[in-house]
């Protein structure tokens, strides 16, 4: 590492999320050390920095110690998506709650500053619209998603008692959905799918009729609000909202990539999956009156910077062959 310059360690740093942040990082003088297991992670997604003198990446589980030097921890390691996490619950919950835990241990010991990117699945299906940070959630114990919901709450619960007990300087963003470049092509994201479905002329499948709600946020408006948190000066832990309160149905949302796209695809209905929340809107207030940050990309200007994506992505599978972008997976929201 080079003179005075800070490390940042990025755990989940070749995900989606994680290689937007490793870049933003990189770009402001950082340096970057990427911890992945690439149980999701892309080698893809971190390509072009691999060479960069200020950035490393360690093949590392969290679930496991890291015993490195930093300034500052981006805790991002979990998957996301309800198709990832619930391919293995049990693994999801232990990433949440022991990588919450090593990762916590690693800031103590160095006196690092930490983030944990929490999520806004912390509310459940809630019972207040939208959803402010104070409000405590709608969450099925029990159910398909708990394995992601619980374990993301009880990593808050570690993130606040370690700040308490051991004196950690904390920042907690509860992230609502976003998307952009780098997304999986197979997570079941609902971006994601209707872009692809729609890009290959096929029918954009729906959960019910579409009437629930989502807000989209772009991934650099989330990115830019990530790294401000972070270098804010006073002691702020949060938790923060961090996402767009601009709210669409679902179904307005394939309308619209259908009309972007040009595409010819129909709109069929699924099955609704069980605790599938009904609306979704974060009150970032907070982090406006804080940060001073507000999302400044729109839903469709987004979408089109996605779109050319995975025309992209689609290029690359069609020269070379290779099936993963077929994103034939049910829609997850």
């Amino acid at each position: 590492m080079h003179g005075n310059t800070k490390t940042a360690l990025v755990t989940g740093g070749a995900g989606f999320l994680g290689s937007h942040l490793c870049r933003r990082l990189v770009a402001q003088g950082k340096e970057v050390i990427c911890a992945d297991n690439f149980c999701t992670g892309r080698r893809s997604n971190i390509a072009s920095l691999r060479t960069h003198p200020r950035f490393e990446v360690i093949r590392h589980d969290v679930c496991f110690p890291l015993y490195v030097e930093v300034d500052d921890i981006y805790n991002l390691a979990c998957p996301a998506s309800p198709v990832h996490y619930q391919a293995d619950p049990v693994q999801t919950a232990k990433t949440s709650v022991l990588g919450a835990i090593n990762m916590l241990g690693l800031a103590k010991r160095t006196k690092a500053k930490i983030f944990q990117a929490s999520t806004s699945e912390i509310y459940g299906d809630p019972q207040t619209h939208p959803q402010e940070e104070d409000y405590w959630g709608n969450v099925n114990p029990v159910g398909m998603r708990s394995c992601y919901d619980e374990s993301k709450r009880c990593a808050e619960t570690l993130f606040f008692d370690y700040r308490r007990q051991h004196g950690l300087q904390i920042r907690v963003a509860r992230i609502f959905n976003t998307y952009g470049p780098r997304m999986c092509t197979n997570d079941g994201r609902v971006v994601s799918t209707f872009v692809l479905q729609a890009l290959q002329g096929r029918d954009i499948t729906i959960f019910g009729d579409g009437s629930q709600t989502r807000s989209f946020c772009y991934v650099d408006d989330l990115i830019d609000a990530i790294t401000a948190f972070m270098e804010y000066d006073e002691d702020i832990p949060g938790p923060l909202n961090l996402g767009n309160p601009h709210e669409v149905t679902v179904a307005e949302l394939a309308e619209l990539i259908i009309n972007l796209t040009g595409s010819k695809s129909k709109i069929v209905q699924c099955a609704l999956p069980s605790d599938d929340p009904v609306r979704r809107k974060p009150d970032i207030g907070k982090a406006g009156k804080i940060l001073g940050w507000q999302p400044k990309v729109s839903l469709e200007e987004g979408v089109l910077r996605t779109i050319e994506y995975f025309e992209g992505a689609l290029s690359t599978v069609r020269e070379s062959g290779s099936g993963e972008a077929r994103g034939r997976r049910p829609v997850t929201v």
